[in-house]
């Protein structure tokens, strides 16, 4: 792919100074571009790597030094949004996968739209209703009256069991599994585990995308919702009955426990463990590793296990670190009270006249 990089600047609303008539031919990291690339800076870590770049344009910020004359800027409010946006634009992949393998397994009962493509050793059970454009890779498995809507790409080697609905524009990655049963159980008065039924299913609202190797477990009764256009990192658990609001992002290695409800617009950090039966309010970020062991409804930053209020885990965790100066000091503080202690009991016989006392 050849660019002009006038075109660029025009579709990200960017001014150029230098050369013009540069072609970009791809777009790299900036202490990985060479010529013909077009790369970004946008944190100041990573002005470093400036002096080196071999990149031919760079996007930066609006009164960026600009001291080397043989590479182009783009000036633009956000290079790392600018950056995406080209990225969008020109390089979003078209993932090659066309017509039905002969190799698949199709129900008799299945409904398939329009422009439908499987892979290979694709099973499609009874009752399932495939809308248009859905793309569904190799050794995926849907069991019975399971719903996808149109434009849904489902990757390579997923699980869907039965009676799942994925919404419109969905991305499912590869080893996902929707729908496996809920994690519950009920001990008899002999202490064994016995397993509960779980009824109910998985709901995937329209644009969302699963991770690879994500396990959203179906609801014991109702459904597991995963809401509107939220984004979910790969090695996620989310157990049955759990509602996801709208345009969050839960990032990788979290645990979010049965029945717990997160808003619209969270985020959920890294390893971050959510207790069952609580709720996480709108706009909640929740730090990496940070554990959840009640509702949190005031929108801000938490942080911590339990997690609080940000500003005040910080401190507390600075507290923390401090333990050993601290202990230190009291040592020397102990020691310089007892001198004191002393020297007043001295003073205090000599007062009363009572010999001093060793």
């Amino acid at each position: 792919m050849i660019i002009n990089l006038t075109e660029i600047a025009g579709l990200i609303g960017g001014k150029i100074t230098g050369n013009e008539n540069i072609k970009i031919t791809n777009l790299a990291k900036i202490e990985e571009a060479n010529p013909g690339e077009l790369t970004f800076l946008y944190l100041p870590a990573y002005e470093k790597y400036f002096p080196e770049t071999k990149a031919s344009a760079i996007l930066v910020k609006p009164g960026f030094n600009k001291t080397r004359k043989d590479i182009t800027y783009i000036e633009v409010h956000d290079p790392n949004k600018a950056f995406s946006k080209i990225l969008i634009h020109y390089f979003s992949p078209d993932f090659p996968l066309t017509g039905i393998d002969p190799t698949s397994s199709v129900h008799s009962t299945a409904i398939i739209g329009s422009n439908v493509a499987f892979g290979k050793n694709v099973v499609v059970s009874a009752g399932c209703k495939i809308g248009n454009n859905v793309k569904i890779f190799h050794n995926t498995v849907l069991l019975e009256d399971v719903i996808i809507e149109e434009d849904s790409v489902i990757f390579q080697n997923v699980s869907i069991r039965e009676k799942v609905k994925i919404g419109k524009r969905a991305i499912i990655h590869p080893g996902v599994v929707l729908g496996a049963d809920g994690f519950g159980f009920f001990t008899d008065d002999k202490g064994v585990y016995n397993k509960i039924p779980q009824i109910g299913n998985v709901v995937l609202e329209d644009d969302v995308e699963i991770g690879a190797n994500v396990t959203v477990d179906r609801a014991a009764t109702g459904s597991t919702t995963i809401k509107r256009g939220t984004k979910i990192d790969n090695l996620v658990q989310i157990a049955h009955n759990v509602v996801v609001g709208e345009d969050t992002v839960i990032s990788a290695q979290t645990g979010i426990s049965g029945s717990t409800k997160i808003g619209n617009h969270c985020i959920l950090a890294g390893q971050v463990g959510i207790v069952g039966h609580v709720e996480i309010g709108d706009n909640v970020i929740l730090m990496a590793q940070s554990g959840i062991s009640k509702s949190i409804l005031k929108s801000g930053a938490y942080f911590g296990t339990p997690a609080q209020e940000a500003k005040t885990s910080m401190k507390r965790e600075a507290h923390i670190r401090s333990l050993p100066d601290y202990l230190e000091r009291i040592k020397q503080l102990e020691k310089q009270v007892k001198l004191l202690t002393e020297e007043l009991k001295k003073l205090s016989n000599l007062h009363t006249g009572e010999p001093d006392k060793k």
